[in-house]
């Protein structure tokens, strides 16, 4: 989209314009070269937020000397184009670089005072006051509009500070709204999910029982009979299994916390998940200045071993996987780094929940439980993922552990 000429031409750019046209239309100096100047010094004028204040101020100063020199020196009427410079250097700069250019204005002011002899000029006594007062007025100028700036960029950066503060509690109130809500949701689902549990075991049983009952009264001659009666056994197997997870999800744990190095909880499971089958190469990128941390060792050992196996499903065979740790102030970063499928946008907010889940054979418990136990912990995790590119699983745990 094109920028307008509002984008580019400001207010006071027009002001100066018609400020320095004045100069040169009222000018009592009709010398080309005057006029030249007074266009040159109102063009860097305009053009100093484009060029910088350092340049800006350097060629003001190096153009009011010759339009000072060929306006008439000391007795000049564009003596006052030199409260440029100090201004803008009293905007832009500190004290000392106000004071350098204000220095630079004066000096260059009373070197034409070397001319007066040469112009065959002197100046009469009733007007060595108002020379003095031309040469004050520059440094009372650059030190009090110094002041102002100093202040108004100070207020700005208490202004921005205040806004930087705010967004960030913003994204904190944000974010545990979001954790509270999530935590109200995997209450009410735990206690739903063990009412649930509980209620299906009798009937489970009752069904197994029924199930070995007809497996012994069937003859071995009715081999449909003793298949289906066989089915009926495996699913109710699976079905209690299934329901023994969804209680482990369900009910509070106990921690067995001691301090434990977190190199050595990595290394156990990153062991455990090679020796189950691993598709994919696990590297390792420790940092040496991680000291133990109070955990229950076997649960973040369930943990890693979740991210792990849930790593290698989102990544093709013989692919490689990272388990990262760095040391973050107080706490210790675990990070699970896959090359993987990665994760849609869409379902980011949503892979902690329990029974969520995108794979066919799924229940949706993993990611559920590796959340559950991380804040158990007094810790957190979060995901960056792209799809396509992969996910990143840290895990940020404090180092005193949970209180």
């Amino acid at each position: 989209m094109p920028k307008s000429w509002t984008d580019t031409v400001r207010p006071q750019d027009l002001v100066w314009l018609l400020f320095f046209g004045a100069l040169a239309t009222f000018s009592p100096e009709r010398d080309p070269l005057v006029l030249t100047l007074l266009g040159a010094l109102g063009a860097v004028q305009v053009l100093e937020p484009r060029i910088g204040a350092v340049p800006s101020v350097i060629l003001k100063l190096v153009l009011c000397y010759p339009l000072l020199y060929f306006g008439g020196g000391l007795a000049s009427s564009f003596y006052l184009v030199l409260f440029l410079p100090v201004i803008s250097a009293a905007t832009n700069f500190n004290l000392w670089g106000t004071a350098a250019a204000t220095f630079t204005a004066c000096a260059l002011y009373l070197s034409f005072m070397a001319l007066l002899e040469s112009r065959n000029q002197f100046i009469p006594e009733d007007q060595v006051g108002e020379l003095i007062l031309r040469v004050l007025f520059l440094p009372v100028v650059g030190y009090l509009t110094n002041q102002l700036a100093d202040a108004n960029r100070t207020e700005a950066r208490k202004l921005q500070a205040t806004a930087a503060e705010l967004a960030q509690a913003n994204a904190n109130l944000t974010k545990a709204e979001a954790d509270v809500r999530r935590s109200d949701r995997l209450a009410a689902l735990g206690q739903l999910t063990a009412g649930l549990a509980h209620e299906l075991r009798n009937p489970l049983a009752t069904m197994r029982s029924s199930a070995e009952l007809l497996t012994r009264q069937v003859t071995s001659e009715n081999e449909i009979a003793r298949e289906m009666a066989s089915n009926i056994t495996e699913e109710v197997d699976r079905t209690g299994s299934l329901i023994t997870r969804f209680l482990d999800f369900a009910r509070p744990r106990s921690l067995q916390l001691e301090a434990i190095d977190v190199h050595t909880m990595l290394d156990r499971a990153i062991d455990r998940f090679s020796k189950a089958g691993a598709t994919v190469s696990v590297f390792k990128n420790y940092s040496p200045d991680i000291p133990p941390v109070r955990m229950d060792a076997a649960m973040m050992q369930q943990v890693i071993l979740n991210l792990l196996t849930n790593a290698a499903q989102a990544s093709p065979a013989g692919a490689s996987v990272t388990v990262k740790t760095v040391r973050n102030k107080n706490a210790v970063d675990i990070a699970v780094i896959d090359r993987g499928s990665g994760i849609a946008p869409k379902n980011l907010e949503s892979i902690f929940n329990p029974f969520f889940t995108t794979k066919p054979e799924g229940v949706g418990l993993g990611l559920a439980v590796v959340s559950k136990i991380v804040e158990e912990h007094d810790g957190r995790i979060s995901v960056d993922s792209t799809p396509g590119e992969g996910s990143v699983f840290v895990i940020h745990l404090p180092l005193g552990g949970p209180q």
